[in-house]
């Protein structure tokens, strides 16, 4: 039987390479706040991937597409997500799925970073339907041949893209 009144923070992480955040990423986040106290939404830098927008340019957005959703903080990290786990005050991490592809290689990512931090946690989300098929580099390539993807991303983001295509 629960006695106290207490309340425990509860705080996620939230984390991607949002080049661009979509309206499917943005669902996510706006359901784990009904979870989570705060979600810390970390845009990843990967040395390995090519980017569209610059680590500040998907920030900005971020933050901009994020604005007014309740307590999320938005910052960036270089390296393992382990290592960013393991310096944050939370060790649980937020993950969005579309597809049973998306799970299939989910579960293996939460299993190895389980294996390299054991109170690692991950908790996954199901996109909603209507954004299930989409993605950062279907966004991409859709805006690049001049598409519509004004369904996907909010607005800025469209004229952001156009900006950069031109």
């Amino acid at each position: 039987m629960y006695s106290g009144s207490r309340k425990t923070e509860m705080k996620a992480i939230y984390p991607g390479s949002f080049d661009p955040i979509t309206f499917g990423h943005i669902d996510i986040v706006k359901r784990a706040t009904r979870v989570f106290d705060e979600i810390i939404v970390v845009v990843m830098m990967n040395p390995h991937k090519k980017y569209m927008f610059s680590l500040e340019e998907r920030l900005s957005i971020v933050r901009r597409s994020l604005k007014g959703l309740g307590s999320i903080d938005v910052d960036s990290h270089e390296g393992l997500l382990v290592d960013y786990v393991r310096a944050s005050s939370s060790r649980i991490v937020i993950r969005g799925l579309r597809a049973i592809s998306d799970f299939e290689m989910e579960l293996q990512l939460a299993h190895a970073n389980r294996r390299l931090l054991h109170d690692f946690e991950s908790m996954f989300f199901m996109t909603d339907t209507k954004y299930s098929f989409i993605s950062s580099s279907i966004v991409k390539e859709i805006i690049s041949f001049g598409g519509d993807v004004s369904e996907w991303v909010p607005d800025f983001v469209v004229k952001a893209f156009k900006k950069k295509l031109h």
